[in-house]
């Protein structure tokens, strides 16, 4: 009761207080307040965690102990997921675009700390997973629980949604211009300009809080070892290709390996293959442990050899061709890490584990480049671009991945090949598949807003408001004199005709049968099923409004019958359909 008295007397204070404009923009202070702590207090766990459980171990092949962690945080995470939060917090970002998109931008409230825990247990421990996306939801469900506690609308909480992703991603890189591109490019977000300033309030106090708590430098401490040269656009043209096609790569392999996974009914079986394969691979492939920035820092910082450090080349790394194998082996297998992480039961992100595979394919072409005699490239260069390029193709926002190596890296020289290669690679994944890997499972489904007004406007759209249930029904062996009786009830101009078990079996329009109803001769010799049509296409009540506009399209109706595995539900119909419509794109295009 005193909380509802306190909440009440919230509301009362900022109703009387607090312009609309003035609520966003404090509550964005706040937002990125509250998401850079929980960026800064999640890397710090995440280093402790691993710190204390690796801190006296050498990762050396022998070391079974080690190789049995990253299986235990899974192992641990599961518990956490199923006893003690019961609900799936997994793939954060797609939990975010689901949640705008069909839920009402509803996050749960466990949302602010669920993904933290289990993304602390899964990478502190080694899992082959980033902490982006668990750091997202986190952020998200902080805008969209603050939002709804001031009761606020769809489009405001959802705007706060993306202040905490922007926050979120801005503490956890220490950059803020990528983390706004994120969410107007990768939440896909419909804004005014006006809305871009809470997102550049939330990015910047994110940001700064990880600023003051962790000090100064980039994530990755780059220096630029040889300028930009214009005679290597075509390499970094053939760069960007090549990172496409291994984006490509990553977002089927990872789906396939997943949707394999998710066949096996036990989740305690699904944890013991993930965990026995994870164990397996990180034996043969020690850089295949936790995220992997070790390895990126390795490439960026001229000490490539380090990678193979405790692996079983260790003594044959300065054999050319042994080593770039096993970094295409790295490379291959890093994806089937990543999917049994997650798919057995894990938590984390497919940022970190982009970033790493776009640095190893940079070097990896850039090594290859230098065995020709007639040109020579810097592999330090590569392996940066190389990581925009890979971030640009899986997760289709070439805008993130330039302005993000460049921030997290300092790379502000390389912007021009940055540029070629983020484009081109995003190109190239486009020609093969047309979603990213987050946004792939909701499109399959229907329930992806995108950029374009009209689609995300039907996305919004729920049936079941716009269903019409006054519609008055007949039976297939009424008489037309019935029929005549049911038609003076009625104040439409439609009727359904259905069976004893409320089955759909035709309609009767009455444009159909006016010369007939004043004839009180037929009345008892016409049955109105010698009367009822078929109609030109039936609707599913859980279809999506999508589907629906196509079937209007296709059949030339005005109204189409809804059902539900055959039984009569009711009727929809476009005026319906265009009034719900004009009020949804109202939140959208006002202030």
């Amino acid at each position: 009761m005193e909380n509802k008295t306190a909440k009440s007397g919230i509301l009362l204070w900022i109703i009387n207080n607090l312009r609309h404009r003035q609520l966003l923009l404090i509550l964005s202070l706040i937002i990125g307040l509250v998401s850079g702590l929980a960026a800064v207090l999640l890397k710090n766990t995440v280093f402790y965690t691993n710190e204390f459980l690796t801190g006296r171990l050498a990762p050396e092949t022998g070391n079974l102990i080690y190789l049995a962690f990253p299986a235990i945080g899974i192992f641990l995470t599961v518990l956490f997921s199923r006893y003690i939060i019961k609900d799936n917090f997994s793939h954060g970002v797609t939990k975010v675009l689901h949640a705008i998109s069909r839920k009402g931008s509803v996050l749960a409230p466990h949302n602010s700390y669920s993904s933290m825990v289990g993304s602390t247990l899964t990478v502190g421990f080694g899992g082959s997973v980033g902490l982006e996306a668990p750091i997202v939801l986190t952020g998200s469900s902080i805008g969209s629980n603050l939002g709804r506690f001031l009761n606020l609308n769809y489009k405001t909480i959802t705007l706060l949604i993306a202040c905490g992703a922007t926050g979120a991603i801005a503490g956890i890189f220490k950059s803020p211009i990528a983390a706004m591109i994120f969410s107007l490019e990768v939440l896909m977000l419909d804004l005014t300009m006006w809305a871009i300033i809470p997102l550049l309030i939330s990015a910047v106090t994110g940001a700064t809080i990880a600023t003051l708590l962790l000090g100064q430098g980039e994530v990755f401490y780059f220096t630029l070892p040889e300028p930009f040269i214009t005679e290597n656009i075509p390499w970094y043209i053939l760069l960007g290709i090549i990172t496409g096609l291994v984006s490509y790569y990553f977002t089927w392999g990872s789906m396939r390996i997943e949707s394999r996974l998710a066949k096996v009914s036990s989740p305690y079986h699904r944890l013991f293959y993930g965990g026995a394969i994870l164990g397996i691979l990180i034996f043969l492939f020690p850089p295949l442990y936790g995220e992997g920035y070790s390895t990126l820092r390795a490439l960026l910082g001229g000490d490539a050899s380090e990678i193979a450090a405790g692996s079983l080349i260790e003594g044959l790394r300065g054999k050319y061709y042994v080593f770039i194998s096993f970094l295409v082996l790295i490379l291959i297998f890093k994806v089937v890490a990543m999917a049994v992480t997650t798919g057995s039961g894990g938590v984390g992100g497919i940022f970190a584990p982009s970033l790493y595979m776009g640095g190893v394919t940079g070097f990896i072409l850039a090594s290859l480049i230098n065995n020709l005699a007639f040109i020579n490239v810097s592999e330090r260069n590569f392996a940066l671009v190389g990581m925009a390029g890979l971030m640009a193709g899986v997760m289709h926002a070439p805008l993130t991945a330039i302005f993000l190596i460049a921030e997290i890296t300092g790379g502000y020289e390389l912007f021009i090949p940055l540029i070629i290669t983020a484009t081109i690679s995003y190109l190239t994944i486009m020609y093969f598949e047309p979603h990213s890997i987050y946004t792939k499972r909701l499109a399959a489904r229907g329930e992806l807003i995108t950029h374009h007004k009209d689609r995300a406007v039907l996305t919004l759209m729920k049936m079941g408001p716009v269903i019409e249930k006054d519609l008055k029904t007949v039976h297939p062996d009424a008489s037309l004199g019935d029929l005549v009786k049911t038609v003076s009830k009625s104040r439409r101009n439609i009727f359904p005709v259905t069976d004893n078990d409320n089955n759909l079996l035709g309609i009767v329009l009455l444009d159909n049968i006016r010369d007939i109803i004043f004839k009180p001769a037929q009345y008892d010799k016409i049955k109105v099923r010698e009367l009822m049509d078929m109609p030109p296409e039936t609707v599913s009540q859980d279809e999506s409004m999508e589907s629906v506009m196509r079937k209007f399209e296709d059949s030339d109706a005005w109204n189409l019958p809804v059902t539900d595995k055959g039984k009569y539900v009711g009727f929809i119909s476009k005026s319906k359909i265009f009034s719900a419509y004009r009020k949804i794109l109202l939140q959208f295009s006002s202030d």
